[in-house]
């Protein structure tokens, strides 16, 4: 709500240096905050960035500039600093009873913001986990990601469609179907009896496991996974054979990860099930269009003989750090980034070697990067094609979700796809694929789709020693496991069945919330308590994921995401509550209500300077509070929400160091009562929106 007013002052500043200056092009400049309140409210450079043309000092252009600016509605005194800054002191009571009435909008309308316009909406893909077994703390950072993104670009008015891409034909899903046949001699009817009386998406974890020791016993062996694959791919799911065992599975396993989602507050708009991609000839169509620009050629020498290939420009995967999914011997990745034993054509060149991409292979089959460059076609609206679309289920609070499907729709769906920017969440480890995409569509001429394909990356996840522990795993006295391998943490892998399901660690964290919950409100009831400590252990997990810079791994722990004191979180949570409390107190105490302490036009006769010590530390309070549309503005750009979660956590300090100090309930002045009464509940309101920008709910009590 700051950005509003600053944008404001940037306006009537470059008028009056229009009419006062006589200067045409106003130079770009900033509206920024100064590193103390006693300098002003806001600062403006604009006189250090006129200077050279108007050939005088930069103090010499603020003075002239200073007295224009006074007129500006809710400033009250603009003055030039001796360094040339602009310092511009704000009504106090005039803003903050604006904010408290809701004069000013959660975020005011901008170049790119508030418009519902087809042509502006976003299309943000994340989460993306194998259908082949649970989900685990890997994909936490992911999802915690890229549904915070979705809620800040929500924030800022950006229409929003939310999509998680579904591997159902991959070889992840291939391996459970062969170990299904082959190592359980199960029939489908045998797996949907199975899926019908176990925990299913635990089930299929081991099973997967099993069958990575079932090939490592016999390489042979992959020729069935290989025959498996070919089967879901071209296989008929009404018809029974390896293609209907897929379908159940792919159904089973993603509703129990929608549901793991849904307790951490993830929602979606779409699945996307790439058989779709392949069954509605998308890929087809997009290899025309690759073949008729000369983008993919048929290689008839060397190790790629056979297959059709891609040209790498010089570049592309610089910096990546990581091997191609397909393009390293008897590896794969998927979108969810695990890495799986298969076999395959292609190879990364030798070094000196014309860099080559695989898209299909000599077999016919389409890796991973062509199916994508398909889907992210349609996705921009480039392909000429559309998937059909079933209703697939019914989200928390009545959202529905759609899935594309082959077959003839069901229901009335609103239109998926023809965004005008992409942000596809996956880790960092695709980042030479993600800039494939982009290559691809800036060779047929999308340059401007190219810029807005963004691959919005991340680093892993892994466990702390101790949180390992408390998780199962056995560690001997130097902290070793298979997975640990005497490292400061410890690593794990789906493949090998060395992982955390995130089911498990939400059920620990929990419980040892429903302990502390028990013994801070003993009055609480069973429902209650499980309420509350199920808030607290989802805000415990998605600030930790957050608080970390995207570019570093993350090594969680149990103990310190569910402290109550800390960048935590709990901590977050614990402050609403503490600024709820403050006026429940004043209701059972003195009958006042909250709309008696807020009345707006008695907060609105309150002068600034009547206010004594308590106004400046105040006034910090109320301002940084306002900053949320700044603060939400600057991770959406650098998308880097350590941002958001460390300004949440400066703001909850602020807060505690203002309650601590200058007390609400004892104050016996009326006036003053009000004005920190009106403060506190610009707060409360301003966190409890950021919180929600996190995916974290306020508990009733902690």
């Amino acid at each position: 709500m700051i950005v509003s007013l600053q944008r404001q002052l940037h306006e009537a500043i470059s008028a009056v240096i229009r009419r006062e200056l006589g200067v045409e092009t106003v130079p770009p400049f900033s509206v920024e905050v100064p590193p103390s309140r006693a300098l002003g409210d806001l600062a403006i450079t604009v006189a250090f960035q006129l200077a050279k043309t108007l050939k005088k000092s930069p103090r010499a252009i603020a003075e002239q500039l200073a007295p224009a600016l006074q007129s500006v509605r809710g400033v009250v005194r603009v003055s030039a600093a001796a360094n040339g800054y602009l310092n511009v002191f704000l009504d106090r009571p005039m803003f903050l009873v604006a904010r408290l009435r809701g004069d000013i909008p959660a975020h005011a309308e901008a170049d790119d913001r508030g418009t519902t316009d087809e042509a502006h909406k976003t299309i943000v893909e994340h989460t993306a986990i194998n259908p082949n077994k649970a989900a685990h703390i890997g994909h936490l950072r992911n999802a915690a990601l890229g549904d915070t993104l979705v809620r800040a670009l929500t924030f800022r008015g950006t229409p929003v469609e939310v999509q998680n891409y579904i591997d159902d034909t991959g070889v992840q899903v291939a391996d459970v179907i062969v170990g299904f046949r082959e190592l359980e001699h199960c029939t489908l009817e045998d797996v949907k009896r199975i899926a019908d009386t176990t925990r299913f998406d635990y089930y299929c974890w081991d099973l997967y496991a099993r069958v990575t020791d079932w090939y490592g016993g016999d390489p042979e062996r992959l020729a069935v996974r290989a025959a498996t694959i070919h089967d879901l791919e071209h296989g008929d799911p009404q018809r029974g054979g390896a293609a209907a065992i897929g379908a159940l599975i792919v159904d089973r396993i993603v509703r129990a990860h929608l549901a793991t989602m849904a307790r951490l507050n993830v929602g979606y708009d779409l699945l996307t099930f790439e058989g779709d991609i392949l069954r509605l000839r998308f890929w087809a169509r997009a290899f025309d269009i690759l073949k008729q620009q000369g983008a993919v050629y048929l290689q008839t020498e060397g190790k790629l003989a056979g297959c059709w290939v891609m040209r790498i420009e010089d570049g592309e995967s610089a910096g990546s750090g990581a091997p191609d999914k397909d393009d390293t011997e008897g590896t794969e990745f998927t979108k969810d980034s695990s890495p799986e034993s298969t076999q395959g054509d292609s190879m990364e060149p030798a070094k000196g070697d014309a860099r080559e991409k695989v898209i299909v292979r000599s077999n016919g089959v389409v890796t991973y990067v062509g199916k994508d460059i398909a889907n992210q076609f349609w996705k921009f609206g480039l392909l000429g094609q559309d998937f059909h679309y079933r209703q697939f289920a019914t989200q928390t609070g009545g959202r529905p979700l759609w899935a594309t499907t082959s077959e003839d729709g069901k229901g009335q769906a609103p239109p998926f796809g023809r965004a005008q920017r992409i942000y596809n969440v996956i880790d960092s480890r695709q980042l030479y694929l993600q800039a494939l995409l982009g290559q691809a569509l800036r060779t047929l001429g999308h340059d401007r789709e190219a810029e807005n394909s963004i691959h919005f990356s991340y680093e892993m996840v892994a466990l702390s020693h101790a949180t390992a522990r408390a998780l199962g795993y056995e560690l001997d006295a130097d902290g070793e496991s298979e997975s640990a391998s005497r490292k400061p943490f410890v690593e794990v892998s789906g493949r090998k069945g060395q992982g955390v399901k995130i089911d498990d660690l939400l059920d620990l964290l929990l419980a040892k919330a429903s302990e502390e919950v028990a013994k801070r409100n003993p009055d609480f009831g069973v429902d209650e308590r499980r309420r509350v400590a199920s808030q607290i252990a989802v805000a415990a997990i998605r600030y930790f994921m957050l608080k970390y810079s995207r570019g570093k791994m993350i090594v969680f722990d149990m103990e310190e995401a569910l402290s109550f004191e800390g960048e935590t979180g709990p901590y977050l949570q614990y402050a609403v509550v503490r600024a709820n409390n403050i006026f429940g107190k004043l209701r059972e105490r003195e009958g006042l209500s909250e709309s008696d302490l807020l009345a707006t036009g008695t907060l609105a006769g309150i002068a600034a300077d009547e206010l004594a010590a308590d106004a400046s530390d105040l006034w910090a309070l109320v301002l940084e509070s306002a900053r949320l549309d700044e603060i939400v503005d600057q991770v959406v750009r650098s998308l880097e929400f350590s941002a958001l979660a460390k300004y949440a956590f400066g703001l909850a300090q602020l807060f505690n160091a203002f309650y601590h100090r200058y007390p609400i309930l004892s104050e016996e002045q009326i006036e003053r009562k009000r004005w920190r009464a009106a403060g506190v509940a610009y707060f409360r309101s301003q966190l409890t929106r950021t919180l929600d920008l996190m995916g974290i709910e306020v508990p009733s009590r902690m």
